[in-house]
């Protein structure tokens, strides 16, 4: 006697998943969210100093156009000078993928007005000869310098008001919660 085995193709079948609709999360939920995150932050372990010094070692990491390694900047400079490792981490995302943009243009017209140059005023034609390949790498330094000068000076400014309004802030509100 031989025990009959099922069709091949209803072994492989690819079973269906039921169909959920999509996950949508309330008002009510993000708001929740956001409180926790909120209350998170206040709650830090550590001085106001200490917790601010790594935010704004954080947002002055954030502000610089290097992918990827703003976080890890963030968080060296908070070592270095003795902040809060995780607002530095917290910190550089002042910079995400809504706001690079708008922040990295921001950056270089501030670079260019306080250097007073821009890569507006080199001439680069195409790549015939090698005169216009070291155009093409001036006008290309010329542009990095800007950036990155624009980079430093808003970056620095925006640390300095990070510092003073998170250092006020955590002071304030530990002073009214805990009576300190």
């Amino acid at each position: 006697m031989s025990v009959e085995q099922p069709p091949l193709p209803v072994i492989f079948r690819e079973k269906k998943a039921p169909h959920r609709p999509p996950y949508k999360r309330s008002r009510s939920q993000i708001k929740r969210s956001w409180r926790y995150f909120y209350l998170r932050f206040l709650r830090l372990r550590g001085t106001p100093h200490y917790i601010s010094r790594g935010l704004a070692f954080g947002v002055f990491a954030g502000c610089f156009p290097l992918f990827g390694l703003q976080t890890i900047i963030g968080v060296l400079l908070a070592i270095i000078f003795r902040g809060h490792k995780l607002t530095a981490a917290a910190g550089t995302w002042v910079s995400n993928p809504l706001t690079y943009v708008l922040i990295l243009a921001f950056n270089y017209k501030i670079g260019q007005f306080l250097l007073g140059f821009s890569i507006g005023k080199t001439q680069v034609s195409l790549p015939d000869n090698w005169q216009s390949w070291i155009e093409l790498k001036e006008s290309g330094l010329v542009f990095l310098i800007t950036l990155f000068f624009g980079c430093l000076v808003v970056g620095l400014i925006s640390a300095i008001l990070t510092y003073i309004v998170s250092v006020r802030f955590l002071s304030r509100w530990r002073k009214r919660r805990y009576g300190l």
